[in-house]
């Protein structure tokens, strides 16, 4: 399930949209003020970031800025929320760091299908919600796994953690760092958590030959690659 950070001080529009994400089968959280929003994401990794230009404390371009310095949080995917439609402001914000922009009054279906689009790109999966890598594929529509055309049966905690990797490929995450990103509702997991699922994913790919694209980086953590090898 998406989630979605929506920094926004209307509380009515938090409400609305807040209603079409759940619809759209996706987790809101949501802060009034730039202060609260960095709060939240101290204690949660969104998916997305829903970014009013307009905030009581300071404007959403300062925290966008702060956010493509961050080497943790730099690649969310952020989409600005503003009343104004002015085209250099417009400007101002993607030359900034923004994904997308969305002008209010907006729809929210079209806020949905942005989302989506948005979140396709940043994850690398193509048109139809699929995300690739060698020979291993992820629906992240239907949840289901293939590798070598083999189904493959992975548990809730599996999937997501397989689903983060192939969203990221090629880069190294530590325990601590995949203890936030993935076990986002456990309580205070342990390192060698991450470990056991590891090993579970592995085992489960292991009959399709698909265990080698995870990498057991020594001294460092876990990455998953195309190249399939020896873990």
């Amino acid at each position: 399930m998406p989630v979605i950070l929506l920094v926004e001080d209307e509380s009515p529009i938090r409400d609305m949209v807040r209603f079409a994400l759940s619809r759209a089968g996706m987790e809101m959280l949501d802060a009034e003020d730039v202060a609260y929003a960095e709060q939240v994401l101290q204690q949660r990794r969104p998916d997305l970031i829903l970014l009013d230009w307009m905030l009581p404390d300071e404007n959403g371009i300062g925290l966008l800025r702060r956010l493509r310095k961050d080497t943790e949080r730099k690649d969310i995917p952020v989409i600005m929320l503003t009343a104004m439609a002015e085209e250099e402001q417009k400007i101002k914000g993607l030359e900034v760091g923004a994904d997308d922009y969305i002008t209010k009054p907006f729809s929210p279906p079209e806020l949905v299908a942005r989302i989506k689009a948005v979140l396709r790109r940043a994850i690398g999966a193509d048109a139809t919600g699929i995300l690739r890598i060698g020979n291993l594929s992820l629906n992240t529509l239907t949840h289901s796994v293939k590798c070598r055309d083999r189904t493959i049966e992975l548990g809730p905690t599996e999937y997501r953690l397989l689903e983060f990797l192939l969203s990221h490929p090629n880069r190294v995450y530590r325990r601590a760092q995949l203890l936030d990103y993935v076990w986002v509702d456990a309580d205070a997991p342990e390192e060698r958590t991450v470990d056991v699922s590891v090993r579970r994913l592995r085992k489960v790919l292991d009959p399709a030959g698909c265990e080698g694209l995870i990498k057991t980086v020594r001294g460092a953590g876990y990455s998953l690659s195309g190249k399939e090898d020896s873990a």
